[in-house]
């Protein structure tokens, strides 16, 4: 499991003083870039350099309970690989509680639309470090 800290700042929440809910989403895209980066595939540079992407094609989330400006929230990524695609499990948690779940469903696919393909080798491996066993 990759994880990483999210600080919710004012700007993150709404006048309740609760993180809105288009900031978690993007805390969740922000740690899968930063997971991407951890293992030397930034989103960024993998189409340039190798040719394919990892579009997202399904995402779903349950709010447990509110995260609020100041908190300190650890999200967990956890990559499950299939052939042709790879989920990221995410579990957020704030003081120990469960504040939010979820997944995205992601398909490598060559760039210029030419379909799914294969997870090339050196990534799988490179997220497989980080796969549940």
């Amino acid at each position: 499991m990759y994880e990483r800290v999210w600080t919710v700042r004012f700007s993150d929440t709404d006048p309740f003083g609760i993180a809105h809910y288009p900031r978690i989403v993007d805390a969740i895209h922000e740690t899968s870039d930063m997971f991407m980066q951890e293992i030397g595939f930034p989103f960024w540079e993998i189409s340039r350099k190798h040719g394919y992407g990892l579009p997202l094609v399904e995402m779903d989330f349950e709010f447990e309970s509110p995260v609020e400006a100041g908190d300190e929230v650890t999200i967990g990524l956890t990559p499950t690989l299939g052939d042709r695609s790879v989920r990221f499990d995410y579990e957020a948690r704030c003081d120990g509680e469960v504040a939010f779940s979820g997944y995205e469903q992601r398909v490598c696919a060559r760039t210029g639309g030419e379909g799914a393909v294969e997870i090339p080798d050196d990534l799988r491996a490179a997220m497989e470090r980080y796969a549940e066993e």
